[in-house]
C-alpha cells in the first residue's frame, strides 16, 4: 500500500526525497500512456480535455486521475489503465506527496522547497519545471504539444510557458501569505453537511491555489504539467478523504454513482473506498 506523506515530511529525509525526485525524472523520460506527459495532457492539452470542473464529479474525478498517476509513478501502470507487476521494484510504494499549502510553515515559505530549488552540480530538478515534450525524442504522440500547439498555448496564454524550444513550465506564485488558510478550512470547508457544499467550496479553494501558483498552474489547458499540481491535489484528495470520514461526511447523490470517471475505466462509486484504491494517508502532517 502506498503511504502519501506530506512534502514537509518528506523534505527531512534525503533519502525519500531523492527517491521521489528519481521516480519523477523517469517517469518524464516515458513516451507513451504510462508518462508524464501523456498524464499532463488527460486534464487539459492536447486535446480533448477530461477533466471535471464546476461539477459535482469534480472530486471523483480527479481522485481516479491520482490513482492512475500515481501507479504510473510506480511503474506499475500497463497498457489501458491497466495494474502490472512494477517494472522497477523501488518506486513501487511510492506515494504522491500532499502539499499542506493552509499550513503555518507553507505561509512563511510559500512552494515547498523541494518544487522550487535548483539542484547543485546543474542537475535539472523534475520538481520545479517541466520540459513539455522532452519525453518525446523523437517520437511524437499524437497531438500533444506539436509547433502549432505551443504556438497558440504562447500566444492565447501568455505567461504560462517559456518561448524556448522545447516550453517549459513557468510559474509566478504570490506571497506566502496569500494562500488560503487553515481557519477558512476548518470554518468553512470541513463544516459542509453536503456533498454538493463540500465539493463546490473546496473546489474553489482549490482554484483560489492555482491562481496563487500562476504560471502553467493557472491555467486548466496547462495545469498538470507543472509538479506542484500532483501535491496540491493530492491535498484536496486528502481534504475529502478526512471529511467522509468525518460526522459531515456523506456520499454523492445516488444518480451520480455509477457515472464513468471517462478516461479511467471506473465509477464514481468504485472511488469512494481509498482502501479499495491502495493507498492510505499519513496520520499527521509530520510523520
Amino acid at each position: 500500500m502506498a503511504i502519501r506523506l506530506s512534502i514537509q515530511s518528506i523534505e527531512t529525509n534525503p533519502d525519500a526525497l531523492d527517491t521521489l525526485r528519481r521516480a519523477y525524472a523517469r517517469f518524464k523520460s516515458v513516451p507513451d500512456e504510462r508518462g508524464f506527459d501523456f498524464f499532463a495532457s488527460l486534464h487539459g492539452l492536447a486535446l480533448p480535455i477530461w477533466c471535471e470542473h464546476g461539477s459535482p464529479l469534480f472530486l471523483p474525478w480527479h481522485r481516479a486521475y491520482l490513482y492512475y498517476y500515481e501507479l504510473a509513478l510506480q511503474t506499475r501502470l500497463g497498457a489501458r489503465f491497466t495494474e502490472t507487476d512494477p517494472a522497477e521494484p523501488e518506486f513501487a510504494e511510492i506515494g504522491l506527496p500532499w502539499w499542506d499549502w493552509a499550513s503555518d510553515h507553507s505561509h512563511d515559505v510559500g512552494l515547498p522547497n523541494s518544487y522550487a530549488e535548483d539542484l547543485p552540480g546543474g542537475d535539472g530538478n523534475p520538481l520545479r519545471q517541466t520540459v513539455v515534450g522532452a519525453a518525446l525524442d523523437g517520437v511524437q504522440l499524437t497531438g500533444i504539444w506539436s509547433q502549432e500547439l505551443t504556438a497558440l498555448v504562447r500566444a492565447q496564454l501568455p505567461g504560462v510557458i517559456t518561448d524556448t524550444d522545447p516550453p517549459v513550465t513557468l510559474r509566478d506564485p504570490d506571497p506566502p501569505d496569500d494562500l488560503p488558510r487553515q481557519s477558512t478550512l476548518d470554518s468553512v470547508i470541513m463544516t459542509q453537511s453536503t456533498y454538493l457544499g463540500f465539493n463546490n467550496s473546496l473546489e474553489q479553494v482549490h482554484g483560489d491555489v492555482h491562481v496563487w501558483v500562476g504560471g502553467a498552474m493557472s491555467q486548466v489547458p496547462t495545469a498538470a504539467y507543472d509538479p506542484i499540481f500532483w501535491s496540491h491535489h493530492a491535498m484536496i484528495d486528502r481534504l475529502w478523504y478526512i471529511w467522509q470520514n468525518s460526522q459531515f461526511g456523506r456520499n454523492p447523490p445516488p444518480d451520480l454513482m455509477n457515472t464513468v470517471l471517462a478516461p479511467f475505466p471506473m465509477t464514481v462509486a468504485q472511488v469512494l473506498d481509498i482502501d479499495r484504491l491502495n493507498y492510505d494517508y499519513a496520520v499527521t502532517a509530520i510523520a
